[in-house]
């Protein structure tokens, strides 16, 4: 069994829209979205959700207003202005704590002289098995303003290859995250080579740069894709150079497709779309990826 991941240095640069094409490609895989802080690979694969969990990660403080005696040592102490006055329905004074402002360091809960204040875990997210017309897809929603989206990536990451080893599948094709960040790092774990997009522009050749030199620290194989690379042709040879001199294998380039848009309008993979240069391009490179 085969995992390959699919990243890039930033967002928009046709990452998903590569990993649903090969979704519509590959043969007894599992799929995996590991863009919990902005998923979307649901958007064009319109999944069934056969399960739903809860994501707990982090704590945060509850007081117990029976418990508590106002001696404000929790106002005093919070660094973090968390712990704020306000009124009850009965016009006594209370306190409350800020879910958004608490760091569930948990200093207010030592020093509470009447044990009046709980660390309580926080629900995060949920996390989703579903079917999809092209097979099984686990994938997750982080919630507002909610943390710790590298251990939700890790716990996507570990039910996708429980699944496929147990439906005996071949692949597990995993959307990253964009960037070279906490998500991004926990989305590599395990797999067997990285694929980064990137676009044929200054800022792409530097955003995947960093990306591949962050996939390289882990020790992983890495291969390139440039998408519409024929808008560019001159910063394409510039990354074809790159590519040459760092002895990275450019396994395909994609041009620009405005089947790309038309497949996504009608919410479907560029292969199901059924026509364009591009899609030719993304079978290409998924026939010499199943060789590596």
């Amino acid at each position: 069994m085969k995992q390959i991941v699919i990243i890039s240095g930033k967002g928009g640069t046709g990452k998903t829209v590569v990993t649903s094409a090969f979704a519509s490609l590959a043969k007894n895989k599992v799929m995996a979205d590991c863009d919990v802080d902005a998923a979307d690979l649901h958007l064009l694969l319109s999944p069934q959700i056969k399960e739903k969990y809860e994501f707990k990660s982090g704590v945060t403080a509850v007081i117990d207003k029976e418990l508590c005696n106002q001696c404000e040592q929790c106002v005093q102490v919070c660094r973090f202005s968390a712990v704020n006055t306000s009124q009850s329905a009965s016009g006594e004074k209370e306190f409350v704590v800020d879910p958004i402002a608490c760091e569930g360091c948990a200093f207010c809960s030592f020093v509470c002289p009447t044990k009046a204040i709980k660390m309580e875990e926080n629900v995060s997210g949920e996390w989703y098995i579903s079917d999809t017309r092209f097979g099984s897809l686990v994938h997750a929603k982080l919630g507002i303003a909610s943390e710790n989206s590298g251990k939700l990536v890790t716990l996507v990451k570990q039910k996708a290859k429980e699944l496929a080893e147990k439906q005996n599948c071949d692949w597990i094709i995993i959307d990253g995250a964009p960037g070279i960040g906490c998500p991004v790092i926990a989305s590599l774990s395990g797999v067997d080579y990285a694929l980064v997009i990137t676009e044929p522009t200054l800022s792409g050749l530097h955003d995947a740069d960093r990306v591949i030199k962050m996939v390289k620290h882990f020790k992983l194989s890495v291969k390139l894709i440039i998408n519409k690379y024929d808008l560019n042709k001159e910063m394409t040879e510039k990354i074809e150079e790159y590519c040459k001199s760092r002895d990275i294998p450019l396994i395909g380039k994609i041009s620009f497709d405005e089947s790309m848009v038309k497949a996504m309008i009608e919410g479907k993979t560029i292969i199901e779309y059924g026509q364009g240069k591009a899609r030719d391009e993304i079978i290409t490179i998924w026939d010499r990826l199943k060789k590596t």
